[in-house]
C-alpha cells in the first residue's frame, strides 16, 4: 500500500519534469492535478476516508472538501459511511470506449437477458440527476451509437430513470420533481401519470426515436432492498408490443435473480 501511495503522489512531479524538458508539451494545472490525484487515491485505496485524502494531497481541507463534493455531484465518486469509492461516471466512460465493467450484475447476466428477450440490454445507474449506462449486451447500431455519444441522460426522460425515480422515497422523489418542474414540466406530468402503473407492475416504459423504439426497465435492488441500478430493454416497437407482457415477465424474473447478491463496495452496483 505504501509503495502505491508513493507512486501516486509523485505522478505530478514526473509530469512536471517532462513538461520542463519539452516547453511546448503538456503543462500542469493545480486544480487538475488535485482532482486526478483524488481519483487515483480512490483507485488504489477504495474506501479511503477524507482525512487520508487530505493528507495525501497535502492541500487545505476546505479545498479538498470542495473537490470531493463536486466529484460526488457528477458521479465520479460515491460515498458510503464517509468512505469514498469510484462512482458510476467512470464506468459510463468505460462503456463509451467500448469496454464494460459491472459489479453486482455480471456481463453473463446481461447476455442471458439479451438471449431470452432478443432485445438490447443496458444496465444504468443514477449519478446526480442523470442516468449513466455502465453495461450492455446485444447492442444494435442505433442504440450503441446513442449510448456511446451521450453517457448522461436526464433521469426523468428515460425508462431506467423513471424506474429508479418511482422506487425513491416520497420526499426524495418529490424534491427531484420540484427541481425539474420548470425545465421539464411535460416530462414531470407524464411521469406522474405513469407513476401508479410503474409502482404496481415494477416496470417503466418509454418510447424513443419518434416511437419506433420502445424501452422497458425495472429496478435492480441490493441485499438491503435499496434500488441501485436499472435494467433496461430496448427494441423495435412493432416487434415488442405484441409480446410486451411476456417480455416484462422475463425482465422481472432476471432482475429478481440478481437482487440479493452480495458485492464488495468497490463499485456502486
Amino acid at each position: 500500500m505504501a509503495n502505491q501511495r508513493t507512486v501516486v503522489g509523485t505522478l505530478p512531479r514526473v509530469i512536471q519534469e517532462s513538461t520542463q524538458a519539452e516547453p511546448g508539451g503538456p503543462k500542469n494545472h493545480r486544480t487538475i492535478d488535485r482532482v486526478t490525484q483524488i481519483l487515483e487515491e480512490v483507485v488504489y485505496h477504495p474506501g479511503i476516508g477524507f482525512a487520508d485524502l487530505a493528507r495525501a494531497l497535502d492541500a487545505p481541507k476546505s479545498s479538498v472538501h470542495g473537490f470531493i463534493r463536486g466529484l460526488l455531484a457528477k458521479g465520479w465518486l460515491y460515498e458510503v459511511d464517509r468512505r469514498f469509492y469510484l462512482g458510476p461516471a467512470i464506468y459510463g466512460l468505460t462503456l463509451a470506449s467500448g469496454h464494460i465493467r459491472a459489479g453486482q450484475v455480471s456481463q453473463a447476466d446481461l447476455d442471458a437477458l439479451h438471449k431470452d428477450t432478443g432485445m438490447t440490454v443496458f444496465l444504468g445507474v443514477e449519478a446526480g440527476d442523470h442516468l449513466i449506462y455502465v453495461g450492455e449486451s446485444g447492442t444494435d447500431a442505433l442504440s450503441g451509437f446513442a449510448a456511446r455519444t451521450n453517457i448522461r441522460r436526464q433521469v426523468i426522460n428515460t425508462a431506467g430513470g423513471k424506474a429508479l425515480l418511482a422506487a425513491k422515497a416520497d420526499a426524495e422523489r418529490d424534491a427531484y420533481l420540484r427541481r425539474h418542474q420548470a425545465a421539464d414540466g411535460e416530462a414531470v406530468s407524464m411521469f406522474l401519470a405513469e407513476f401508479a402503473e410503474i409502482r404496481r407492475t415494477g416496470v417503466s416504459r418509454n418510447f424513443r426515436h419518434h416511437g419506433t423504439q420502445i424501452a422497458l426497465a425495472s429496478v435492480v435492488r441490493n441485499q438491503a432492498g435499496e434500488s441501485v441500478a436499472a435494467a433496461v430493454l430496448i427494441g423495435q416497437t412493432a416487434e415488442v408490443e405484441p409480446q410486451e407482457e411476456k417480455v416484462r415477465k422475463i425482465l422481472l424474473k432476471h432482475v429478481a435473480s440478481w437482487t440479493r447478491r452480495k458485492t464488495a463496495p468497490r463499485e456502486p452496483i
